[in-house]
């Protein structure tokens, strides 16, 4: 074969989801960013315990960094060496990303908004960053309207044909 296989990445291991992020805003473009996290930070993220539902991104003296994400102390470490549960975390993006992502953050209800937090094949905390539009009430009910109506409609095409 000329070329090498080429894998679907996998979203891995996910630790903490943000459910209500996509009913909250439209979706219109994701990305994958990087974390700095602290030792005890990754260990408690592998044990599956953090939280991003309060959690949102923003730019922090020209740089990117995720704040309000909840990671609970690790309870194997000592309080000396343990980490404070919410903190801002500095998300590891090249610097056109960083330069894109904050450009369009600067539009008019355009928000970061972070979807899940997961391991990579390769073992590394990685933050699924979505750039979202915010719903009005009036949108969140023509959504849930479409989505029941695809739930319909399959159910006829599945009985009928």
């Amino acid at each position: 074969m000329a070329g090498k296989n080429k894998k679907k990445k996998s979203s891995g291991n996910v630790v903490a989801q943000n459910r209500r992020a996509r009913r909250d805003y439209s979706i219109v473009e994701t990305l994958e960013a990087g974390l700095q996290l602290t030792g005890t930070e990754v260990k408690s993220l592998r044990a599956g315990r953090a939280s991003l539902n309060e959690a949102f991104a923003g730019e922090k003296h020209g740089e990117m960094y995720l704040f309000n994400a909840h990671i609970p102390v690790y309870e194997g470490a000592s309080r000396i060496f343990n980490h404070e549960p919410i903190r801002d975390r500095k998300l590891l993006l090249h610097k056109k990303q960083m330069a894109h992502l904050i450009g369009a953050q600067k539009q008019k209800g355009m928000a970061l908004v972070p979807l899940k937090i997961y391991f990579n094949p390769r073992g590394m905390a990685k933050l699924e960053l979505a750039l979202g539009e915010g719903k009005r009430s009036f949108d969140k009910r023509e959504t849930v309207k479409e989505r029941d109506w695809n739930r319909q409609k399959g159910r006829l095409l599945r009985d009928k044909g």
